[in-house]
């Protein structure tokens, strides 16, 4: 692997800029107006797999969406094979183009959408660096070096990339179902580099994933926004009504208040309990991620617990609601809360919105209210856990001791990611705890970022040669 290695780095600079040519594109998948930035981004992939000679390229179309009142395009699922001997195994990995909004105001260092190297610091910021630009563009890299060099790619490589994982992946769904007899027939097993190391030194390898479902909750009053210095005291305001609701769901201290939303969560098990052990994480980790000390729990052992293996709900935000600087002295008419719950082991989105629907009609019917309340769940996706065991796992490890010289730690996620093939399945990830996804100023270290190259292509060696 050393010719690799050495080519790698030889062309740092110039997968750096390629992936200042992604990250320059706003393919805001949640953003009706960046639609066509997404659909764009979704070209400029296939573009790539064309150059680099994959085969079987296509663009899988799943539909039309509405979006903040215009009905669109959802941006096309790319796939594309490169190999197809049934000598060697076939590795499916997964990818998202699409990426979360970003504006300079929002309290970004630089402009979001220019890629922006910190010689110093040896960080890359922009928006999708590390979710998930760098990564799915790495897949690609790794694939033209071993073109440059002459060398035979030592597995089957197909992927999948999509432009709606920020937004539910809505879609996906009915094209892996469709395809999952034809395109991922011969799938070996799955990777997937969109998730982050639990610190910021040691890689690691992650085995489970919570779930997430979505929800929207709209309370509707007047017929039009009216003022309180008139109106006050004399209407059903929403806002009201809205916040003693979402109050109702939660404790400051993170514990779930909907009746029944723990009843399936599964028992910690003693061999579960020991991964917990002596993994390369401490409370200043997190402190230094989030650039506070707000840690609700006191231990290390308690703060993963919480974060990877029991559920959670955080309340996002306030549609409708006067946010904007100043005063206005306005009553809404209408205003959408919105929040997520996490899911885990042994539970459902369908019961979890069973339980949450039961809940907000419940505590609606206590205001004796006159407005009108609706509850709608647009995301609804499972958890997911593996067994650390298998050969999928075994030739993951062995490619990050022999790039990082270390051997990593076995985690599970807080985040969701789509997972709908039964195959084996793995996170492999190239980002590090503190590289801010979904916030301000998102980077990936320039060192991550070149040596998960490396990492990926050994893994795939790695895979080729592991008993199955």
């Amino acid at each position: 692997m050393e010719a690799v290695y050495a080519h790698i780095d030889a062309n740092t600079k110039t997968y750096i800029d390629r992936l200042g040519e992604a990250i320059a594109i706003p393919s805001i998948s949640g953003d009706a107006s960046h639609r066509p930035d997404v659909i764009r981004m979704g070209a400029w992939l296939k573009a790539e797999l064309t150059r680099l000679k994959f085969t079987e390229i296509e663009e899988h179309h799943p539909g039309k969406q509405t979006l903040q009142g215009k009905v669109l395009d959802l941006p096309p699922v790319v796939l594309g094979t490169y190999g197809t001997s049934t000598a060697k195994p076939t590795v499916l990995v997964y990818g998202h183009y699409d990426v979360q909004p970003a504006l300079k105001e929002d309290g970004w260092k630089y402009e979001p959408f220019t890629m922006v190297v910190e010689e110093e610091t040896g960080r890359i910021y922009g928006r999708g660096s590390t979710d998930d630009k760098a990564p799915i563009l790495s897949w690609l890299w790794v694939v033209e070096a071993y073109q440059q060099l002459g060398k035979e790619l030592p597995v089957n490589l197909k992927v999948c990339f999509e432009g709606m994982e920020e937004s539910g992946s809505e879609g996906l769904d009915d094209i892996i179902f469709k395809e999952a007899d034809r395109y991922f027939k011969n799938v070996d097993c799955v990777c997937i580099s969109d998730n982050y190391w639990l610190g910021t030194k040691k890689p690691c390898l992650t085995y489970g994933l919570r779930g997430v479902s979505y929800f929207m909750l709209e309370v509707q009053g007047p017929a039009k926004d009216l003022h309180s210095g008139v109106f006050g005291g004399t209407v059903h305001e929403p806002m009201t009504d809205l916040v003693h609701i979402m109050s109702s769901l939660v404790t400051p201290s993170g514990k779930i208040l909907i009746p029944g939303i723990y009843d399936d969560v599964a028992p910690v098990t003693e061999s579960e309990n020991s991964l917990y052990a002596n993994l390369d994480f401490t409370l200043s980790d997190i402190h230094n991620a989030t650039e506070s000390e707000t840690t609700i729990h006191e231990s290390v052992r308690d703060t993963l617990m919480h974060r990877w293996r029991f559920p959670s709900l955080s309340l996002h935000g306030i549609e409708g609601a006067f946010y904007a600087p100043g005063a206005k002295t306005v009553i809404p008419a209408k205003v959408i809360g919105k929040f997520s719950i996490r899911s885990v082991p042994n539970q459902t989105p369908e019961k979890i919105a069973e339980l949450v629907k039961a809940h907000v009609d419940s505590e609606f019917k206590k205001l004796k209210s006159r407005n009108t309340v609706k509850l709608e769940a647009p995301q609804g996706g499972k958890c997911w856990v593996a067994d650390v065991n298998s050969w999928n796992f075994v030739a993951a490890r062995s490619a990050i001791e022999k790039v990082f010289k270390t051997s990593p730690d076995l985690t599970r996620e807080g985040g969701s990611i789509p997972r709908r093939l039964n195959k084996s399945v793995l996170l492999l990830p190239m980002g590090r705890s503190d590289d801010g996804a979904h916030s301000t100023n998102e980077k990936i270290d320039k060192f991550n970022y070149i040596e998960g190259i490396k990492l990926l292509a050994t893994y795939l060696e790695e895979v080729a040669s592991v008993p199955k």
